[in-house]
C-alpha cells in the first residue's frame, strides 16, 4: 500500500520517535538522491496522517554534514507532504533564551561549507526567493499551538535568527561571541539546509528549536557538552511533541496558505522543454506541476 500524508515531521537529536503515533508502518524509499536518513514512519496523530523521520537516523549515526537532506525532502515530497515541522537541538546565543526554552526562528545565517543544498544543477537552473526562509503562516500556526502547552521552566520565543554552522565540533568562544554580535539568537547544525530544499520542493517549513545550552560564550555557564544536551533534550522532548501534536491538528483543520507552495512558479530560468530526459526524471517529483 502506498501511503500519503500532508504533514511531515523531522526530529533531531533526542527526538527519534513520536510516542503518540498510532497505526504505524515503516516506509523505505530510494530517491534519485540516495536513501533517506532512516525509514520514514507513517502513522496518525489524533487521526491525522503524518510522516516522521529521524534526521540523524534512529541510532543517531549521521553527522550533520552526512544527513542526506535532498533524499529526505524529496521522499517527503513524493509522499504528498506540503508542510514540514522540524524539531532540533540548539545552543542559545542570547541571555534571555535560556536552556529548556523553545525558539521558533524566522531567519537564518548560513555558516555551512560542505552541503548539497539544492536539487538543481546538471542542466537546469532555478533561484528560489529565500528572503523569508521560514513560512510565516506555518510559523503562526506553530506559535499558536505552543501557547496551549505548559512548558514548566521553559518559555517560547517567536522569531529570531538561527545560525547554521557546519559542525560537528561546537563553536570556539571567539566564533560564539562573533555570532552574538550579529544578533543571532540560536545556533544549530541542520535546519537551514532543510529549509532551502523544502522551499525548492514547494513545501512550507517551520522550525521548533529546543534550547539545550548557552553554547560557549557565557562565562557563568560551562561549555556545551553532549551530556548536557541530552539531559536537557529529554526534558524538552515532551514539550516539543505536544506542540507538534497541537500544530498537526490545527493544520489538518485549516491548512494555512503558503507562498512556499508556489516557490518555483517564477524561479526556473531554464526552458523545461530543453532539459534532458535524465534531468526530467531526476526532478519529476519536484517539477511535476510545471512539466
Amino acid at each position: 500500500m502506498t501511503v500519503t500524508a500532508q504533514i511531515g515531521i523531522i526530529g533531531g537529536s533526542g527526538l527519534y520517535k513520536m510516542s503518540a503515533l498510532t497505526n504505524i508502518q515503516e516506509v523505505n524509499i530510494e530517491t534519485p538522491f540516495g536513501k533517506t536518513s532512516d525509514a520514514l514512519i507513517y502513522g496518525e496523530l489524533s487521526g491525522t496522517p503524518v510522516l516522521f523521520l529521524a534526521r540523524h537516523g534512529r541510532s543517531h549515526h549521521l553527522l550533520p554534514t552526512e544527513v542526506p537532506y535532498r533524499a529526505n525532502i524529496y521522499a517527503m515530497k513524493s509522499l504528498g507532504v506540503e508542510y514540514i515541522l522540524s524539531a532540533s537541538a540548539v545552543g542559545s546565543l542570547q541571555e534571555y533564551a535560556k536552556p529548556l526554552d523553545i525558539v521558533l526562528p524566522d531567519q537564518f545565517i548560513d555558516r555551512t561549507t560542505s552541503r548539497q543544498a539544492t536539487f538543481f544543477g546538471q542542466g537546469i537552473v532555478a533561484h528560489v526567493a529565500f528572503g523569508e526562509p521560514i513560512c510565516k503562516s506555518l510559523l503562526s500556526v506553530v506559535a499558536s499551538a505552543a501557547d496551549g502547552v505548559e512548558l514548566g521552566r521553559g518559555k517560547v520565543h517567536k522569531g529570531g535568527i538561527y545560525l547554521c554552522m557546519e559542525g560537528p565540533a561546537f563553536s570556539t568562544k571567539a566564533e560564539s561571541l562573533l555570532y552574538r554580535s550579529w544578533g543571532a539568537k540560536v545556533i544549530g547544525m541542520t535546519n537551514l539546509t532543510e529549509a532551502k530544499l523544502a522551499r525548492e520542493a514547494e513545501i512550507s517549513y517551520a522550525t521548533i528549536a529546543l534550547v539545550t545550552d548557552y553554547d560557549c560564550w557565557h562565562d557563568d555557564h560551562e561549555s556545551v557538552t553532549v551530556e548536557m544536551i541530552i539531559q536537557n533534550l529529554q526534558k524538552n522532548a515532551i514539550n516539543a511533541q505536544q506542540i507538534i501534536q497541537r500544530a498537526v491538528a490545527k493544520i489538518a483543520t485549516n491548512p494555512p496558505k503558503s507562498e512556499a507552495h508556489h516557490a518555483l512558479k517564477t524561479s526556473i530560468l531554464t526552458d523545461l522543454s530543453q532539459i534532458s530526459e535524465a534531468t526530467r526524471d531526476r526532478l519529476k517529483v519536484i517539477l511535476q506541476k510545471y512539466l
